[in-house]
């Protein structure tokens, strides 16, 4: 049997949206500190990233198979120079062997002084050499010589075929059990970064099915950005999100809403209401999948995340002598 079974939510678990007067500040408390990805093509098509983002905006940068990694490198040498703090992609199955590996964090580290990173299979399904999962990247124990304070893996609220091909959820449940055992023997802060979701009942579901496992690892859910609802449905599709997808196709059905682009209002609503409710939750912060575009997403999160999510050059702006 799974671990970690998804349940339905129950009519105790609190309103399924934030609403009231109340709400708005439930949003900003989820918004505070997000994160948001990006991978070094999109990147360079942003002139400054300071008047996106707030300081020191965790900023997580994608390694795509056949990115060089001097791209990668050069990314987070920008936005560690802007300020932000940085967590590149390690994905095992495209790097060959640990010689590779550490290659990869003396680069980051001696570059662009990174010392985060989001460790995770990869969607490559053969691998290129030696690893296979996030797993034997952290028995590797170069991150923890190198002294990275914060090592962060995937999470999947809604399943992943790639590692459970019969739908289940067996494999993934033992994979977190092991995480959860490595973040007590790592000097790292450990947390689990999701997939991107439309829905909130699943997150909230499997959130609590992991503190019921004694999984107590922060989660961090994935949200897309604001984008166009026929991108999203492709990203959706092609990255296996599972029920929550049901929430975009029934939007889709509605003419007057397809023509308008999507946005996360209800779903981080929900999220931080049930989290608002439920303060001992480990649904702990929101990282974006800006989809839409990195501007676009930024927009939404300063739009609804009060003053800590205000850009950092507003903000310096705004600082009198």
């Amino acid at each position: 049997m799974a671990l970690l079974n998804f349940r339905r939510r129950d009519p105790g678990q609190g309103p399924a949206r934030g609403t009231g007067p109340g709400a708005g500040a439930e949003v900003e408390a989820l918004l505070d500190d997000f994160s948001i990805e990006v991978m070094p093509r999109t990147a360079a098509k942003v002139d400054d990233f300071r008047a996106l983002l707030p300081e020191g905006t965790r900023v997580y940068i994608a390694h795509i198979e056949g990115t060089p990694i001097e791209d990668m490198v050069a990314t987070a040498k920008r936005l560690s120079g802007d300020g932000f703090g940085v967590m590149p992609h390690f994905p095992a199955r495209i790097i060959a062997d640990q010689a590779m590996l550490g290659d990869w964090i003396a680069r980051y580290q001696g570059e662009a002084g990174v010392d985060q990173a989001l460790l995770l299979a990869g969607g490559v399904t053969t691998p290129l050499g030696d690893f296979d999962s996030s797993m034997q990247l952290m028995e590797s124990g170069l991150f923890d010589k190198a002294g990275f304070t914060h090592l962060h893996v995937a999470g999947h609220p809604e399943g992943n075929r790639d590692i459970d091909p019969d739908g289940g959820t067996a494999h993934v449940d033992e994979a977190l059990r092991w995480k959860q055992a490595f973040s007590e023997r790592t000097d790292a802060e450990m947390a689990i970064t999701t997939q991107f979701v439309f829905d909130a009942a699943p997150v909230i579901s499997w959130a609590e099915a992991l503190r019921e496992a004694g999984i107590t690892l922060p989660v961090h859910v994935g949200i897309a950005g604001s984008a166009k609802l026929q991108t999203l449905i492709r990203y959706a599709m092609a990255c296996g999100v599972g029920p929550s997808l049901k929430v975009l196709q029934k939007r889709a059905m509605d003419v007057t809403r397809l023509v308008k682009p999507y946005e996360p209002t209800e779903v981080v609503e929900a999220l931080a209401a049930y989290r608002a409710a439920h303060p001992d939750s480990n649904i702990a912060r929101l990282h974006f999948f800006p989809l839409g575009g990195i501007a676009a997403a930024a927009r939404w999160a300063s739009a609804h995340g009060g003053d800590a999510a205000q850009p950092a050059a507003a903000a310096a702006g705004d600082r009198t002598p």
